[in-house]
């Protein structure tokens, strides 16, 4: 699941376009929190907020002045705007993202590429492919870092508390990861168990 950050001072038109965007997109989620995790930032307007956003993800502006579509690193789109032209250039530009050298997460002893679905152990270049559930689960401990995640947190952020998914799910997937990885070493441990939930070794 994609976590989009919508920052905006018009609820309405907030409000209208996260439901637009879940509805019509079952991969993004929408935050309105900047303290929580997210992979893309959409301002509304106030180009002094996206001053404010420090992490390294793609960024787009929306605004009624078209002079505003020459900022520079900033999709503009200009008001109105077509929501399948919006959607499409998000799944695009997240992918450019993941599967840029930017995109790519470094810790401990690995790097994660998304896109591609793998991981690299840095150490002995090793690659191992994933499945997609795996990558989200690395992906938000990486995001969670340097605290704890609990096991009902990756029920709702991988899973979306879908029917199918428990607690034993989240062992499972998580048993199955290490093995994949680990290989029963300890310097190559990548997912520490703490406190009854999960911690990234970084």
């Amino acid at each position: 699941m994609t976590n989009i950050l919508l920052l905006s001072s018009d609820d309405f038109f907030a409000s209208d376009l996260c439901e637009q965007i879940e509805r019509m997109s079952d991969g993004f989620s929408v935050v309105r929190d900047k303290n929580e995790n997210f992979d893309i930032a959409l301002v509304d307007e106030d180009v002094s907020l996206l001053k404010s956003i420090d992490a390294k993800v793609p960024l787009f502006l929306f605004s009624s002045d078209e002079k505003m579509a020459s900022l520079e690193n900033v999709h503009v789109f200009v008001k109105p705007f077509h929501l399948a032209a919006l959607l499409d250039s998000l799944h695009s530009c997240i992918n450019r993202f993941e599967n840029s050298a930017e995109g790519f997460l470094k810790f401990g002893n690995y790097e994660l590429r998304p896109t591609a679905k793998e991981i690299i152990n840095l150490k002995t270049h090793e690659t191992v492919k994933l499945t997609e559930k795996e990558v989200a689960i690395i992906k938000h401990l990486y995001k969670a870092a340097p605290n704890i995640t609990s096991k009902n947190e990756l029920l709702k952020e991988v899973w979306g508390y879908s029917p199918e998914a428990s607690t034993h799910t989240i062992e499972t997937h998580i048993y199955r990861l290490r093995q994949k990885v680990e290989h029963e070493d300890d310097s190559a441990q990548l997912i520490k168990t703490e406190d009854g939930g999960y911690l990234l070794n970084i």
